[in-house]
């Protein structure tokens, strides 16, 4: 049985070729081939363990008021310019640093508000929180 033979023309080829099957299957035998170690490249990063614990460690924070006539509290203990001074550098010294929490009479000048910052701010102190009151003048 030849396939290219005048005398068989009406007749259909029964066979199936094969060769673009198999050029196929190379092609793509050799994708894969170049592109598996691409794939599998990895990069080595040492990353940090987590742990689920939370940490109970809170930092402390110290409460700075400021009256209406300028008075200024730490802690609830009235105190003066120079002893504010010292008290913020006793506690910029600390480590961790605590935070200054500010709570200003809505009467307050902002003058005196700014010195206590500037004063904070010399003293080595990074943190300053302002502690408002939303219920306050209604």
């Amino acid at each position: 049985m030849s396939f290219g033979s005048p005398s068989q023309d009406d007749d259909m080829m029964s066979e199936i070729n094969m060769t673009p099957l198999v050029d196929v299957m190379l092609v793509l035998l050799i994708i894969f081939i170049i592109t598996v170690p691409v794939i599998n490249h990895a990069v080595k990063i040492d990353l940090p363990r987590a742990t689920s614990q939370p940490s109970d460690v809170k930092p402390a924070h110290v409460e700075l008021a400021i009256d209406a006539a300028g008075a200024v509290t730490w802690n609830g203990t009235a105190v003066e310019q120079d002893v504010l001074k010292a008290r913020i550098a006793e506690a910029a010294a600390q480590q961790p640093q605590p935070e200054l929490h500010l709570r200003a009479d809505r009467q307050t000048p902002y003058e005196k508000v700014a010195q206590v910052m500037a004063a904070a701010q010399s003293g080595g102190l990074g943190k300053i929180g302002f502690i408002t009151d939303p219920n306050v003048g209604r």
